[in-house]
């Protein structure tokens, strides 16, 4: 078994979750950029991103109780076993966490969106002008 079922471009994931009936967005970034950078709005779809944070905020701590709560989040939202998880984040490197750790959980195919919501930094050390769902221009909306 690999650790998750690869990369794909924010383009690819909204691809699948138009095609795809039992695909999910999972973001797991914390509350405070939910809040205040925004969120997928998949509302033309018809479906809602699920919340699970990663880590919390301040300080970023690992939330140690992720899968469960991710689960339970899943369950609530009505996901059948089997359809793609699509995790996103802002950048790419929690999600791919995630997607290893759904996959551990028995939870696949496990994707992560790579890129991001914010994308990488520029060499202005900004983010938000490189990659991710806000540059190509994807859905979204302020939290």
């Amino acid at each position: 078994m690999t650790d998750y079922a690869g990369d794909i471009t924010p383009g690819d994931a909204w691809r699948i979750l138009s095609q795809d009936s039992g695909a999910v967005l999972i973001d797991v970034r914390s509350e405070a950029e939910w809040t205040f950078v925004g969120l997928p709005d998949l509302s033309a779809l018809g479906k809602t991103p699920v919340l699970a944070a990663w880590a919390h905020f301040p300080g970023m701590v690992a939330n140690k109780d992720f899968v469960a709560e991710m689960t339970a989040a899943l369950a609530k939202a009505g996901y059948a076993p089997g359809g793609p998880l699509l995790f996103l984040c802002r950048s790419g490197g929690r999600s791919r966490s995630a997607a290893i750790a759904a996959t551990a959980a028995g939870l696949s195919p496990a994707y992560n969106i790579s890129g991001g919501f914010e994308g990488d930094l520029d060499v202005a050390g900004h983010r938000g002008g490189t990659c991710g769902w806000k540059v190509d221009g994807l859905p979204w909306r302020q939290g």
